[in-house]
């Protein structure tokens, strides 16, 4: 069974930055794909940003250039650095893991930024 738990969340003022950690309890290497998705009052769970095993990364349109995602397989960490915050980045952050058997969601860590 795997474990996924976010940390770094908080709030913050419009312009600044925040790092988000998800630190796994099984192997990141074995997972095809490591994501973090967002979730926001009344809106759908999306898709930030996402990593495959062979380090290709992607991310939605409204963070490229702001957001950053890595991982460090010796940790078992993925990391989330998000610089420039907008007000309208203010949700529930999920990491997500997805295995060739399963796929493991964390519970969830909250990122407010004010204007």
């Amino acid at each position: 069974q795997v474990q996924l738990v976010e940390s770094g969340g908080g709030l913050v003022q419009a312009g600044g930055s925040l790092r988000l950690s998800c630190a796994v309890s099984g192997s990141i290497f074995s997972a095809n794909a490591m994501a973090w998705y967002r979730q926001a009052p009344g809106k759908p769970r999306d898709m930030v940003a996402s990593i495959t095993r062979s380090g290709i990364t992607e991310y939605t349109d409204s963070v490229k250039g702001r957001f950053t995602i890595s991982r460090d397989n010796a940790k078992n960490t993925v990391y989330l650095q998000m610089n420039s915050l907008k007000p309208e980045d203010t949700a529930v952050y999920y990491c997500y893991g997805r295995y060739s058997s399963s796929r493991y969601w964390g519970q969830g860590t909250q990122v407010t930024v004010s204007s």
